[in-house]
Parts: structure tokens; C-alpha cells; sequence
């Protein structure tokens, strides 16, 4: 057939039909062309349907409609004309059919699609004008827009400078329009990108240009705002100087006044109850602020010194957005006076985009409070700051899983011991949410706990398994626990199901330390071993998680190997005598990892040997008799003059007498003096008596009692730690 079958259709979601007249009212009829070769029959309308004009054979439809060139007859069924809702008998593989195009905010006709005198082409199809075909914008503007041929509107009558968005006139064009625009807002995740998603999608589409007030402080969830209703400015956006369109940077003419929507200066507006902009708030709905109430509304959201030219006429739009339960902002819409009004339909499309960017901000707000939260939990759950235990440096690296798991179960830890001892451990509970790194808060504090004790590693391992039993049936960990001892050189490792460490020697020789892997924490009923090692002053110990050297990428075993040869290539590179600062070894032990290398969360703690010399160490025994004290002083002041530390000699005979005085008292086995000459001069004496002493303020009448006032007034430090076999009180002096 020759002609063109009309028939009754919406727009197309994405793409303009041809020969759309976007001067027609919603719901207007599409003559949309059809292959010559083969023509789709009507459907059938339902009984009692309204007849609608411009269908052929329909009442309202003028004689020479089916006659119109470009047009064609609706196709006769068997018992008749068939009707527009009757499915088709056949149709062609390239029938016309609507194809989505490439999501974004569609954009206007610009002026390369007008004619040189301002005027907008004749539509296809279209028996007065020419039928010359014009291309949509890039973007997809929706139709095209018919010029009278003054160069105005014909539906508004105003002009229409070149250059200048063209307003949508159509309901396809605003639908289209807010499905990309809320897309575009529902993209964010943080509070600037929605607000930032807002402006982009509205300028210059919909208006010239936008202000965005949020309200200050923001509510979080169900909390009720303390005080009065504070709007701030938050964003603003006008046109710029060039669009990105689909097509291509397309230029837009600089207008004569290109800054006056951009002024603005007051920031902070306060709502005031039963004010003009309190009762639009409350209200929702969006406003045009022509009307007396809406343009006092906007007066006060602008405040008495705002420089900013409002256009007259419906050209500003005054939108609340509200949160789920509450107001939280306002938005504002404007459009220069060279550019038609808004209409009342624009009114719903406004309404559209607050709500959205209003549920985005409470989105945002929520996930910023939840990542917040889920920041201070691991946090608080790690060391804040690591310990400087003599003889032993220490670095650490903590890794979540994703940005959107922040939390998780992998932990470190190194704990100060009585003799200048650091307990290292490093654990993973299960999984990476909340409930592991509760579970793995629970495990750390009793770690630290059973430390404090001085459990060999093996036990302490045990009362772990224990405790994860009573917290639950799943409730699954790996852990390793080792004790360093500065003055021996010597390490003691017990392992629970965990990756083993790896030791780098001063050499730059790396090697994985052979430690009796273990059953993992919560499994019950196993016995843990515990293995002794050299820990050679100069050397690295590298305890970390799975995380670290398993992924979906390689095995546990492989990245384990790969850890020790970047650990050694890491050595090389500062040579055999000097050992690789700790940062930067673990800074390139992390490098190790790729983009998609991560499933897990990473914990890593590096602890550096440095020991104590044999010659910086005076140990002896004492035998718990009234002869004691004088000989601690004794032993103590030879001590101090080998060393060159005579001026410490006074102070420490009297501490040395008072604590050795306290432990010969009540001990029946031989009391134990160490002198550690590091940075400070340390003194540990033990005992086999597991009560710990406490300060207490002695009376004028007391005899005894006022040792430890003593040793608190002049030591830098001390305290006392309890022992499987009894106790130790240490104190520590400066040196000079």
C-alpha cells in the first residue's frame, strides 16, 4: 500500500515517533509511516468506547481523512471494518517498533534544528508544509516543536530565541524526561552525588536553573530534630556555557545577563512556625510563587539582601522535599523571562524529582550513619595505638573486606608481659559483618585477659576454644599466639587453624616457620602445641590473616609462597646488613594484592627483634632471708657502676630494698632480681606469692606500709603482674 495507516498510539519511552506534532494535546494521534509492503489491521474498539476524531471511519473523522496523502484506510475484516484493538494477522521483521536508546536525560531541539529565520521545519507528513524530515536532537527531545511563521510559539505565542532549550510541550516528553532524571538521582549513594544528580538532571532541561537547601543538621532515621528548622543552601546550578549532549559539546549562547540566577547570598534561612514557607513546607506539594502566599514563601527561603532575580509570571517553582517522615529541604526551580513559563503539568514533574532526591538524602544519610557506626565498631575493636615493649618494634595494616563491608572478624593484637615479654596475636573469626566483629571483640578482650595472666600459649589457646563454645555452636575462629622474649631470643608459637608466619632474617632470607597447624577456635575437645624458636636479633616476624594470601584467584599455599619471595625481594633491596623499615615492609606487602584480588578482610602485624644484649642483663636469686635487702642493694649499686649509671645508685637501693624487703616477707621459695639497662633502667623482682600488692595510704601510727608511696613517687612506672607461679613487681627509671 501506498499510504499510511493511522492509528492510536503513546510515544515511544525513549525516541519520538515521526511525525509527532508536539503542539497537539496529550494523547494525540501518531501517523507513523509503514512499509509499503504489507499494512497491520486495526484493532477493535470495546464496546461503548468514545469515538475519537481523526480515525478513519469513526464519527468526528471528516470525509476526505482516509483520502489524505501520506495516509492510509483502516483494513476491512471479515464481517466488517476491522477494529484499532484486534490483534494483527501477520506483521513484517521490520515492522516499526520502538528501541530504547542509551539511558540518559533527554535533551531539547536545539537551534541546528531550526531554520535560519528562527522557525522550526515543517514535521514530516504534514499537508501544509513541506514534508522535508528534520532529525531529532541527540538525546532524544521528544518531538518537534511547530514555529508559526513569525518565529513564536503557536501554542504560547511567545518567541523563542535561537539557541534556547525548547519547553516540553508533550506527556511522552516529560515522562521520558523523569525516568532519566530519577534514574540519574537513584545513581548516587552519597549525600553530594544525589543533590549533584539532582542539578544535572534539571539544568537546562527543565529550568535555567536550580537551588538546593537541605535542612541543618540533617535527621538520621527516626530521630526527632532538637530545635528550630534550618534550611542551608546546599547546591546551586545554572546553565553553562556548553552542554554535553549525546551528539556532541554543543555551544549555547551567553544571554545579555548571564550572572543574575547565580546570586545568591543568603545561605541559612530559618523557618519560622506558622511563617509563610513553614505552611508551604508542610504542605508538599510543589508551587508556582506567583500567588502572594508561594512568593512570600520564597522571600523568606531568599532572604531581605539575596541579589537574585526572580522572573515574573509562573517561571519559578517552589518544591518541598520531604523524607520519609519528615521535611528536609527545599528545591527551586527557575527559568530566565526569555523562556516560556513553567505549566501546570511541569508542577507533577517538580513533585517527581523532589520526592526522589528526598528519598535519595534519607538513602544517604542512613548509609553514612551505618558506615560510620560500622567504622567506630572496628575502631574500637583494634588497637588504637600499639605498645613499645623493650626489645621489639611493631607496625600493623588493617584492611576491610569492601567499602560496603567495613567491619569484620580479623583482629591483632600485642600485649606488654612481665619481664620485658610482648605477647603477638593475630585471629579471623568467621565471615565480616557485625556479628563477627562482635565475636571477634568478645575473643580479643579474653586474649587480652589470659595474657595477663602469663598462660603459656598452648593454654591460653584452650580458654579461647572455651570461650568460643559458650558464645555459640558456630561460632568459628583461627588464631595464632606467640610470646617473645627480648632477653632469651627466643619465641614460643601456638597456632589455632591459622596461616603460619613468616620470619625474614637479617640476611633477607624469608621463611615460612613450621608451627603444628591446629584445630580452628570453637571446634572443642582439641589439644593445642606449642613449638620454641630462635628469633634472631634483626629479624621480622609477619603475622596476617588468609585474607592476605587467599582469594578466588590462588590458593592459600600459593599466596604464601608469593608472601615470602616479595618479603625476600623486599629485603634485597636495603641490602644484607640492613633491615627493611617496618612501614614500608608492610606498605609492599600489602602492593601484593591486585584490584580483584580481595575477598577479605586483612590484618597484619610486624614485630621487628631487636632483643637485649647478654651485657645489658644482671639476674640473680636471693634466698628469702632478713639478708636479702642487703645484699639486693649491693648487687644493685655493681650493677649500676659497670653500667656508668652511679647517678641512678640512691634511688634504686631504696626501691630495690623496699620491694625485696615486701617479697622476702611472705615468699618461702628464692626471690628472683633483674636489672634491664635499654632506654630506661628496669627492675623486676619475683616471687612465688600470687597476691598482688596494693597502694594504700598508711596512718601516722603505722609502722609499715609506705614502700610502694615510695616507689610511686620516684619510679617513672611500675606495677605488678601475677604469674603462674606467683608474681612480679617491676619499676623502671629514666637514665639521666
Amino acid at each position: 500500500m501506498d499510504a499510511t495507516r493511522v492509528t492510536e498510539q503513546p510515544t515511544s519511552f525513549e525516541r519520538p515517533q515521526p511525525g509527532a506534532d508536539r503542539t497537539e494535546p496529550p494523547g494525540a494521534l501518531l501517523r507513523a509511516p509503514e512499509p509499503p509492503q504489507a499494512a497491520l489491521p486495526l484493532q477493535s474498539r470495546a464496546e461503548g468506547a468514545i469515538p475519537r476524531p481523526g480515525v478513519p471511519g469513526v464519527a468526528g473523522e471528516p470525509p476526505e481523512a482516509s483520502a489524505r496523502p501520506g495516509t492510509a484506510t483502516a483494513a476491512a475484516g471479515p464481517t466488517g471494518p476491522a477494529s484499532e484493538h484486534s490483534q494483527p494477522a501477520s506483521a513484517e521483521p521490520d515492522a516499526h517498533r520502538p528501541r530504547p536508546v542509551p539511558e540518559g536525560i533527554p535533551a531539547q531541539p536545539d537551534a541546528a534544528a531550526r531554520t535560519a529565520d528562527g522557525t522550526e521545519p515543517p514535521a514530516c507528513g504534514d499537508p501544509a508544509q513541506s514534508p522535508q524530515a528534520v532529525p531529532a536532537a541527540a538525546g532524544g527531545g521528544g518531538g518537534r516543536e511547530r514555529r508559526a511563521p513569525d518565529g513564536q510559539d503557536r501554542r504560547t505565542g511567545q518567541g523563542l530565541p535561537p539557541g534556547r532549550p525548547l519547553p516540553m510541550r508533550r506527556d511522552g516528553d516529560r515522562l521520558r524526561f523523569v525516568g532519566a532524571a530519577t534514574r540519574r538521582i537513584a545513581r548516587g549513594m552519597d549525600l553530594d552525588e544525589i543533590v549533584m544528580g539532582l542539578c544535572r538532571a534539571t539544568v537546562p532541561t527543565f529550568s535555567d536553573a536550580i537551588l538546593v537547601y537541605l535542612r541543618e543538621p540533617l535527621p538520621v532515621g527516626d530521630e526527632r530534630p532538637v530545635g528550630p528548622l534550618v534550611l542551608r543552601l546546599r547546591r546551586t546550578d545554572r546553565i553553562p556555557a556548553e552542554r554535553d549532549l549525546e551528539a556532541g559539546i554543543m555551544p549555547v549562547p551567553a544571554p545579555e545577563q548571564p550572572a543574575e540566577l547565580s546570586v545568591v547570598t543568603n545561605e541559612l534561612c530559618e523557618v519560622r512556625p506558622g511563617s509563610a514557607l513553614g505552611e508551604v513546607l508542610r504542605g508538599v506539594r510543589p508551587v508556582f510563587t506567583d500567588t502572594p502566599s508561594a512568593g512570600a514563601a520564597l522571600a523568606e527561603l531568599l532572604g531581605p539582601d539575596s541579589e537574585l532575580a526572580v522572573p515574573g509570571g509562573q517561571r519559578t517553582i517552589l518544591a518541598p522535599l520531604r523524607g520519609r517522615r519528615r521535611v528536609i529541604g527545599a528545591a527551586l526551580f527557575l527559568r530566565r523571562p526569555d523562556r516560556p513559563a513553567f505549566e501546570a503539568d511541569d508542577l507533577l514533574v517538580a513533585a517527581q524529582l523532589a520526592t526522589h532526591s528526598a528519598l535519595g538524602v534519607d538513602k544517604a544519610v542512613l548509609y553514612g550513619r551505618e558506615a560510620y557506626i560500622a567504622d567506630e565498631l572496628q575502631r574500637t575493636m583494634l588497637p588504637e595505638t600499639l605498645p613499645r615493649p623493650t626489645g621489639v618494634r611493631l607496625a600493623s595494616r588493617y584492611l576491610p573486606a569492601a567499602e560496603t563491608a567495613r567491619v569484620g572478624g580479623d583482629w591483632y593484637d600485642a600485649i606488654p608481659l612481665p619481664g620485658s615479654r610482648v605477647a603477638l596475636v593475630v585471629g579471623d573469626v568467621m565471615g565480616h559483618s557485625m556479628t563477627s566483629a562482635a565475636i571477634m571483640g568478645q575473643l580479643r578482650t579474653t586474649a587480652q585477659t589470659l595474657a595477663g595472666l602469663d598462660l603459656p600459649p598452648q593454654e591460653v589457646l584452650h580458654h579461647l576454644d572455651e570461650q568460643a563454645q559458650r558464645l555459640g555452636t558456630d561460632r568459628m575462629a583461627t588464631c595464632l599466639y606467640a610470646v617473645y622474649d627480648p632477653v632469651s631470643h627466643r619465641i614460643t608459637i601456638a597456632n589455632a587453624g591459622h596461616p603460619p608466619p613468616v620470619l625474614l632474617h637479617l640476611g633477607g632470607r624469608a621463611e615460612v616457620l613450621r608451627v603444628p597447624p591446629g584445630a580452628p577456635i570453637g571446634v572443642g575437645g582439641v589439644d593445642f602445641e606449642a613449638v620454641e624458636l630462635d628469633a634472631p636479633a634483626g629479624g621480622t616476624l609477619l603475622l596476617y590473616t588468609d585474607g592476605l594470601v587467599e582469594s578466588r584467584l590462588r590458593d592459600v599455599w600459593t599466596g604464601i609462597e608469593q608472601l615470602r619471595e616479595k618479603l625476600a625481594a623486599t629485603a634485597q633491596l636495603t641490602g644484607p646488613d640492613h633491615p627493611p623499615p617496618l612501614e614500608a615492609l608492610c606498605d609492599e606487602v600489602l602492593d601484593m594484592l591486585g584490584p580483584g584480588d580481595r575477598d577479605d578482610d586483612i590484618a597484619l602485624l610486624a614485630a621487628r627483634f631487636d632483643g637485649i644484649a647478654p651485657s645489658d642483663v644482671a639476674y640473680w636469686f636471693l634466698e628469702p632471708e632478713d639478708s636479702a635487702p642487703s645484699r639486693a642493694r649491693r648487687l644493685a649499686r655493681r650493677a649500676l657502676s659497670r653500667w656508668g649509671l652511679e647517678e641512678l645508685t640512691d634511688s634504686v637501693e631504696l626501691l630495690v630494698s623496699e620491694v625485696v624487703t615486701n617479697a622476702v616477707r611472705y615468699a618461702s621459695r628464692p626471690v628472683t632480681l633483674r636489672l634491664l639497662r635499654t632506654d630506661v633502667l628496669r627492675c623486676e623482682v619475683g616471687d612465688d606469692v600470687p597476691q598482688l600488692p596494693r597502694l594504700r595510704q598508711a596512718r601516722a601510727t603505722d609502722e609499715g606500709g609506705r614502700g610502694l608511696y615510695l616507689v610511686n613517687k620516684l619510679a617513672r612506672r611500675w606495677g605488678a603482674t601475677r604469674l603462674s607461679t606467683g608474681k612480679v613487681v617491676w619499676f623502671e627509671l629514666h637514665r639521666g
